[in-house]
């Protein structure tokens, strides 16, 4: 069965990339950084978050979804977990190419209680390449730079003795760069500048059979993207990682930002991991980046502005709180009121009224005819 990834990888390289080409890949190597935790809440038949966490075949489950779904192109994994998934010939006949976590460095260390993240990062591989390469042929490899000479050079070095091996075994490997968990007293802009000189010192001493397949890094605004992505665009491959959880709204502003600015790889963890439907946000994720949606509903979290601005295509519906619909009478009119003031103050090209989430049970029927009616009358 061809894989995906290696025919978009084709594409990019010949200079025939097209929105359905970004590549995006379901980041589950977790527990490898976070332990038990790491496979999310508990969540019951409504979706609402429980006490306790998911267990490991919770997790597995999840990866086995997302792959029989094809709405990724890799599924990135520990050795361990990879290597039953493998196992269970889950691929053989998969367009989802497999990958394996190669190195764990301690900047990735998130157990509870710990905090190895207010240190300077150590490289630490607990994967081992005679093993791991009989499972898949393709890994990542993690370096995080920390303006220090010593540990800087640790890191290098791993990643040079990782790089002699890979080549013995003919292993392919994507590059992945963390900015600094410490405080190196650089803005976001500095850091980008930062990121992006130490990504093309790294490689720039490597043969053309060693180097990453794409990179995966930080998104340090539309400056430094755009900078890397357009440096040797048909040898270099820019991707980004998801980061910290967030909404729905921070994954697909992520994915369409970078995407805009010449990212060509998304590879998400806890963005993906951590949401109700896994598999229904990655296939929105994919919509945003084509372009091919009719649009998104938004809830009163999020302002009507910046939506209109992240969204540009389609519609956006949304956003007045539906708990202010149980109000009294009075204050839910001064509220309905204030809504459309608001709103009156920005573009609304593209705007449907709507509730953040529906219309609750309890709602009195005449606050629905309220707000119909006002919302007509103060913005029609």
């Amino acid at each position: 069965m061809k894989k995906s990834l290696d025919q978009k990888i084709l594409r990019i390289k010949n200079n025939k990339y097209s929105p359905r080409d970004f590549i995006i890949a379901d980041a589950k190597d977790g527990d490898l950084a976070m332990g038990v935790t790491t496979p999310g809440s508990k969540r019951n038949e409504n979706g609402k978050v429980l006490k306790g966490y998911k267990n490991l075949v919770d997790y597995k489950n999840a990866m086995i979804s997302m792959t029989k779904s094809n709405l990724v192109d890799i599924m990135l994994m520990s050795a361990s977990v990879g290597e039953d998934l493998v196992k269970r010939n889950l691929f053989k006949n998969s367009t989802i190419t497999p990958a394996i976590r190669m190195n764990d460095t301690t900047d990735i260390w998130l157990m509870r209680n710990g905090n190895y993240r207010k240190t300077n990062p150590r490289p630490f591989r607990s994967a081992q390449m005679d093993k791991v390469s009989k499972l898949v042929n393709l890994g990542l490899f993690s370096v995080t730079f920390s303006n220090n000479v010593d540990y800087d050079l640790a890191m290098l070095n791993a990643y040079k003795e990782f790089r002699i091996e890979a080549s013995k075994y003919k292993f392919k490997h994507f590059l992945e760069v963390f900015n600094s968990p410490i405080d190196l007293n650089m803005n976001i802009r500095q850091m980008g500048d930062y990121v992006n000189d130490c990504i093309i010192k790294a490689i720039a001493g490597q043969t053309k059979d060693e180097r990453p397949l794409f990179l995966k890094i930080a998104y340090n605004g539309p400056k430094a993207m755009e900078e890397l992505a357009s440096f040797d665009p048909e040898n270099l491959i820019v991707g980004i990682l998801g980061g910290s959880k967030g909404t729905t709204r921070d994954c697909f502003e992520l994915i369409k930002k970078a995407s805009q600015y010449g990212a060509k790889v998304a590879l998400f963890g806890r963005k993906i991991n951590l949401c109700e439907d896994q598999n229904l946000i990655v296939a929105c994720m994919r919509k945003v980046v084509e372009g091919d949606w009719g649009g998104i509903g938004i809830d009163s979290k999020l302002e009507i502005s910046d939506a209109l601005q992240s969204f540009d295509k389609g519609f956006v519906q949304g956003n007045f709180d539906e708990q202010k619909m149980l109000l009294s009478k009075h204050k839910f009119m001064y509220e309905i009121e204030r809504y459309c003031d608001d709103i009156r103050r920005h573009d609304t090209t593209g705007w449907v009224c709507g509730l953040g989430h529906g219309i609750d049970k309890t709602t009195p029927e005449e606050h629905v005819h309220l707000f119909i009616e006002t919302v007509r009358n103060r913005l029609s």
